[in-house]
């Protein structure tokens, strides 16, 4: 595809490098963003898990912001979480990140038994249009 980048923010080289994949890769005037989960810049994952909601919408934002966008431009959001019943918690952190209410992004929950590491509670996948 033409125009196809990698965007890599700064505090996720050693994912890039470690993992060999690209938390974000613009496509045209779209942007793809991998699954950001509550992991710190040491790949350690984050204790609590408002703690840990709030660190993977810190991530996407570093995506996005690595790539000239904002929270305002995405357009699409799938989270996946181990316990559904974290589902209220996880909306009232999503709601200090998605505050334009002319802009909701469309957005899809789904459960899952397990993600990439032991502990991770959550994981954030988005696409956003870029300005």
């Amino acid at each position: 595809m033409q125009n196809r980048s990698s965007i890599v923010p700064r505090e996720m080289q050693n994912l890039h490098e470690r993992f060999r994949y690209s938390p974000g890769v613009r496509a045209g005037n779209l942007l793809f963003i991998a699954g950001q989960v509550g992991r710190d810049e040491d790949l350690n994952v984050v204790e609590g898990k408002e703690a840990q909601f709030t660190q993977a919408f810190e991530n996407v934002k570093k995506v996005l912001a690595a790539a000239g966008a904002t929270m305002d431009d995405v357009v699409d959001m799938v989270s996946y979480h181990t316990d559904m019943r974290d589902l209220p918690l996880f909306m009232q952190v999503r709601d200090r990140y998605v505050t334009n209410t002319e802009r909701y992004p469309a957005w899809t929950a789904l459960g899952v038994s397990a993600l990439a590491m032991p502990g991770l509670i959550a994981e954030i996948k988005c696409t956003a249009l870029l300005p």
